[in-house]
Parts: C-alpha cells; sequence; structure tokens
C-alpha cells in the first residue's frame, strides 16, 4: 500500500502517520502528496491539484486528508444522507472535493481512482493528543458546547496543554504531538469512540482500493 498525506502543519502529518499505522498494523510506503499546505483554507485550496497529480503522475493508491473543524459546524450521521451536503461542514466540503475532482478521470495506474481516506478533528488535532488523558475532552463535549453557546475549552487551551507553551516552536510541537500519538498505536479503539471525526477516516481506510475490474 502505497499512501500519501495532506494536513495542515507537518506536525499534524507525523500524527497522521502513527495513526494509520496503528489502523493498518503495519507500515505503508509513504510518497509525496506533491504539495504541502499551511492552515485549513490551504488544505481546501490544493486538494484538487493534489487529488489530479496522484492520479495522473503517481501509483499512490490512498490520499489521507485531515483538517481541524475551528468553530464549523461538527459533522453528523444526518450529513450522510445520500445527496446531503452541508456547505459549512468541512467532511463534507472535502468529501465533495474528492467526487468532484475525480468524477471524470480515466484509470490509471491500475486502479480507478485513489482512495479517500478524509477525517476531521474537533475542534482541532490537539483533541485528538489529548484523548484518554482528560476526559473531558472529547467531540460529543464540544459539539454540546457549540450547541449551548458555552464551549467546554478553547483550541488554545488545547495545544497549551499538549505543548507546554503558548508558541511552540516546530520540532517541539512535532515531539510533543508524537509523543501523545504514539499513546494510540496500539489501541485505537478510545479515539475511534471519542472522536467520530477521527472514527470516519478509519472507515475510509478499511473501504477497498477501487482497482479496474
Amino acid at each position: 500500500m502505497k499512501i500519501a498525506f495532506l494536513s495542515e502543519s507537518p506536525a499534524d502529518e507525523a500524527v497522521l502517520r502513527i495513526l494509520v499505522e496503528g489502523a493498518l498494523k503495519e507500515k505503508p510506503t509513504v510518497a509525496s502528496a506533491g504539495y504541502r499546505a499551511r492552515g485549513w483554507p490551504n488544505v481546501l485550496q490544493v486538494l484538487p491539484a493534489v487529488i489530479r497529480h496522484l492520479h495522473f503522475n503517481t501509483d499512490v493508491d490512498t490520499l489521507v486528508v485531515t483538517g481541524d473543524s475551528d468553530d464549523s459546524p461538527v459533522h453528523t450521521t444526518a450529513h450522510d444522507a445520500p445527496q446531503y451536503y452541508h456547505p459549512h461542514c468541512r467532511m463534507c466540503q472535502l468529501r465533495a472535493v474528492f467526487r468532484q475532482t475525480g468524477k471524470r478521470f480515466p484509470a490509471a495506474h491500475g486502479r480507478l481512482r485513489v482512495r479517500r481516506v478524509v477525517g476531521v478533528a474537533v475542534p482541532a488535532l490537539e483533541a485528538w493528543l489529548l484523548c484518554g488523558v482528560e476526559d473531558s475532552v472529547n467531540e460529543a463535549a464540544w459539539t454540546e458546547g457549540q450547541a449551548r453557546g458555552i464551549l467546554p475549552y478553547t483550541r488554545a487551551e488545547l495545544k497549551l496543554r499538549v505543548y507546554r507553551t503558548e508558541r511552540p516552536s516546530l520540532p517541539h510541537e512535532i515531539a510533543c504531538a508524537v509523543r501523545e500519538a504514539e499513546r494510540h498505536r496500539r489501541d485505537l479503539r478510545r479515539l475511534e469512540y471519542d472522536f467520530p471525526g477521527f472514527a470516519a477516516l478509519l472507515r475510509d481506510l478499511r473501504e477497498p482500493i477501487p482497482e479496474i475490474s
């Protein structure tokens, strides 16, 4: 299996590599996505180019993409209904880019298309990193807080809890993120249960790679 990653930062990608390895129970071959993103708007902006590049110019079979939900609406099971699309839900937005970009692609490199694997961290990847350490940090708590207008924590607070500083250097951020992600490598069940945005990523990863029949 050959996988490419697209996320908001190098620290996020380092975490994703560990979590994907944990889910697969093996170390996949990792290929460059051809583009780098910095922050959510850039992920959405470069994704079509990444999909085209990987499909036509490489034999990569899986593209893993994540973003933070920030203050946007959290994806729910209602959004999974056929033909439903929430214009402000980031999971819906990412999935729509995959559909629209690749719908007319011819088969290439022995597969119909690059497999889509999408996850959204609510409200940020640091929440995933605190899973199992702080029981109050989970997707349900954030969603309930949004509905009530009283958030249980801020994104800045999550970052401070993980990195122990408000302004971490990139090497420090990566080191802290990797340390926390390694806790999940052998058992992803708590992360999958507490964060449906991660569970969605796992479901995509378990889908078969679209091959030419």
